[in-house]
C-alpha cells in the first residue's frame, strides 16, 4: 500500500496522465472509465476540490447506491442534465422525487406489467411484419427500428395511447442527450440562448416534445376518462397543484423524463442484442431452437416469460456488456467513507456499471459474449452488486420488468422468423449518452428463415 492509499485517499492519475483524464471526460468517457478501472477500485480523478472519485467494487456500489443512499443525490451528468430534461424522475431529488415516485409506481406493479404481455406481443408482431417486408440483402436500421418498436410499447402499457403520430419523438431525445452531454462537458457554463448549431437544435426538439406532451394531455382531458395508466395518474397528480401553471410545467418535465426512460434504454438493449446476436451465431441458433420448442408458431403469452430462460440470459448478458445505463454518478451531501477512503462533501461519485461489469474478480474472461454466465448454477456466488444495469437502492429503475419482457419477448419473436446480419462497411461504436447507444444507428439485412405463422 502507497502512502497516499495509506491516508485513506485512493490513487489516481497525476500530471500528463491526469491531464490525458480530464481530456477524456469530455471526448472518450468510456476509455476514461476504462483507464481509471486500471488504477483499482478506487480511484481519484482531477486535481483538487474538482476531482471525482471512482469506485468499482460490488461493496462500494451497495454503499453509494443503497447502504448510505441518503447522503448521495445525482451527480455529474444528471445534475448539467436537468436544464435540458427538467425536473423529471430522472433529475429531481428529496421530496418532489419521492412525490413524483409514489404517483407512478403504481403504474409499474407487476401485476399491472404482467396484463400489459398482449400489448408488448402486439407490436413485436408489428415489427417482425415490417422487418419481412425489406427484401432480401436491403438494410434496414434495427437501432430506428427498435425505437419505433418501443415507442410504441410505451404509448400502450404506460400511456394508453397510440404514439405512431409521435415518431418525431425519438429524434428529438437524441437532440436532447447532445444537449445533455454538452451540459455537462461545459459544466453549464455556456447559456442556452447562445446560437450555437447544438443549441439552437436543442431548442427546437424541446419545443417538439413540449408539443407532443401537450397534445397527449389535451387527448387524454378531452377524453375525459382517468384510468390507472402513468399519462392518467399524472394528470390527476399536477391537478392538486396549487399554482396552475407548475402543474403544467411539472406535467412537461415528468412526461418527456417518462418517454426518454422509457423507451430509450429498452432500444439500446435490443440494439446491441441483435448486434451481440450476429457475431455469435451459436448463440443465435440456441435462442431460436428455444423459440421454436416453447412458442411453436403462436404468439407468447405473459407465463412464457419464465419458459424463455436461454432467452433471457442473453439479455442479461447483452446488458452486462453494453448496459443502458452506463454511468450512476452521485455528489456527495455530508463527508463518507467508501472502502475505506475518505469522501469528502460535495465530491462527485462514479459507480460505472460498464467497467463494473467488467471487473475480472466477478466476471471471468469479462469482455467475452457469454450468455451461460448468468445460468443460476454459475451466478449463485456472485456478489449481488456486481451487476447493475438497472442501478439499485431506492432509485432503482421502476421500469425494469417491462423493459425485461420487452426484450425478451421481441428477440425470441425476431429470431424465430428472421436472421438479422451486420452491414460488413459499418463499424459499430458504443456511444455514452444519457443511455448507451450505438453511434450511428445499426445497418442490418434482414433474412426470412422460418415460415411460421403467428
Amino acid at each position: 500500500m502507497t502512502a497516499t492509499q495509506a491516508r485513506g485517499v485512493p490513487a489516481g492519475p497525476t500530471g500528463l496522465a491526469m491531464l490525458r483524464t480530464l481530456w477524456q471526460l469530455g471526448r472518450d468517457r468510456l476509455g476514461l472509465m476504462r483507464s481509471a478501472a486500471s488504477y483499482g477500485d478506487a480511484v481519484r480523478l482531477g486535481p483538487g476540490s474538482k476531482a471525482l472519485y471512482f469506485f468499482n467494487h460490488p461493496d462500494h456500489a451497495k454503499h453509494v447506491l443503497a447502504d448510505n443512499s441518503q447522503n448521495y443525490h445525482k451527480g455529474i451528468g444528471l445534475v448539467h442534465a436537468r436544464r435540458a430534461l427538467g425536473d423529471g424522475l430522472l433529475t429531481s431529488e428529496g421530496e418532489l422525487w419521492r412525490k413524483q415516485r409514489r404517483v407512478i409506481q403504481p403504474a409499474f406493479q407487476a401485476k399491472r406489467i404482467a396484463r400489459q404481455a398482449g400489448a408488448v406481443v402486439e407490436e413485436g408482431a408489428r415489427l417482425v411484419e415490417r422487418l419481412r417486408a425489406y427484401r432480401d440483402g436491403e438494410p434496414v436500421d434495427v437501432v430506428r427500428e427498435m425505437t419505433g418498436l418501443t415507442l410504441g410499447v410505451l404509448g400502450r402499457t404506460l400511456l394508453d395511447t397510440d404514439l405512431s403520430g409521435h415518431r418525431s419523438v425519438g429524434h428529438a431525445f437524441e437532440v436532447m442527450q447532445d444537449q445533455a452531454m454538452f451540459e455537462m462537458a461545459s459544466m453549464s457554463m455556456v447559456p442556452t440562448w447562445v446560437p450555437l448549431p447544438n443549441q439552437l437544435r436543442f431548442r427546437r426538439a424541446r419545443r417538439e416534445l413540449q408539443r407532443v406532451v401537450d397534445a397527449l394531455v389535451a387527448e387524454r382531458l378531452a377524453r375525459g376518462e382517468v384510468g390507472d395508466d402513468a399519462l392518467s395518474r399524472l394528470i390527476v397528480s399536477t391537478r392538486a397543484e396549487s399554482d396552475p401553471r407548475l402543474g403544467r410545467l411539472r406535467m412537461r418535465d415528468e412526461l418527456v423524463t417518462l418517454l426518454l426512460a422509457g423507451h430509450e434504454t429498452t432500444a439500446s438493449t435490443l440494439g446491441w442484442t441483435f448486434h451481440l446476436l450476429d457475431r455469435h451465431p451459436e448463440v443465435w441458433e440456441r435462442v431460436r431452437a428455444e423459440a421454436m420448442q416453447v412458442l411453436g408458431d403462436r404468439m407468447p403469452v405473459h407465463e412464457d416469460l419464465g419458459r424463455l430462460r436461454y432467452t433471457a440470459m442473453v439479455i442479461n448478458e447483452a446488458m452486462r456488456l453494453y448496459p443502458p445505463v452506463w454511468m450512476l454518478s452521485r455528489r456527495s451531501q455530508g463527508p463518507d467513507e467508501i472502502g475505506g477512503y475518505h469522501v469528502p462533501a460535495g465530491s462527485d461519485v462514479l459507480i460505472c456499471p460498464y467497467t463494473l461489469h467488467r471487473h475480472p474478480d466477478f466476471w471471468a474472461d469479462p469482455d467475452r459474449f457469454d450468455p451461460d454466465r448468468f445460468d443460476p448454477a454459475r451466478s449463485g456466488s456472485r456478489p449481488r452488486y456486481a451487476y447493475v444495469p438497472f442501478g439499485a437502492g431506492p432509485r432503482f429503475c421502476v421500469g425494469n420488468h417491462l423493459g425485461l419482457m420487452e426484450a425478451t419477448f421481441v428477440t425470441a419473436m425476431v429470431v424465430r422468423e428472421l436472421r438479422l446480419t451486420a452491414d460488413p462497411a459499418h463499424r459499430v461504436v458504443p456511444e455514452p449518452m444519457l443511455s448507451l447507444r450505438i453511434r450511428g444507428g445499426l445497418p442490418m439485412r434482414v433474412r426470412v428463415v422460418s415460415s411460421a405463422t403467428v
